[in-house]
């Protein structure tokens, strides 16, 4: 994955949200359930898809004359990846150590999120 592929604005996050939800589409199935969750028109939508394809973020393959078929080139889990350190690096420095102690200082934590958070450490303490 190529620093130009992960480039991607929050507006075109919710294009690759509806394709790594659903697969291949078409502009017009993109675009109607992008209207589902926002006010935005077909042709701000219609851009956005083109934006994510020169990015190669996006697959495009023609289907007939007219037609052409999307589907994500980038991986979700692959996109979080990169997004999640990305923003640590951003905001703390590089450092998890910093990014969870203030998530932690300013949220409430119920006991069972305690336990969950004790239980992802324990298993990662056991992958070394």
């Amino acid at each position: 994955m190529t620093n130009k592929v992960l480039q991607i604005s929050e507006a075109e996050i919710e294009v690759m949200k509806v394709l790594w939800e659903r697969g291949t589409m078409s502009a017009k199935e993109i675009i109607e359930e992008i209207e589902k969750i926002n006010d935005w028109k077909p042709k701000t939508i219609q851009t956005l898809i083109t934006r994510l394809v020169a990015k190669g973020a996006v697959k495009a393959e023609k289907k007939d004359a007219k037609a052409f078929w999307y589907s994500a080139a980038v991986k979700r889990e692959e996109y979080e990846q990169y997004a999640n350190k990305n923003f640590i690096k951003k905001l703390y420095n590089g450092s998890l150590n910093l990014m969870l102690a203030s998530f932690i200082k300013d949220e409430k934590l119920s006991k069972e999120d305690i336990e969950e958070l004790k239980s992802i450490l324990e298993g990662k303490q056991n992958e070394s």
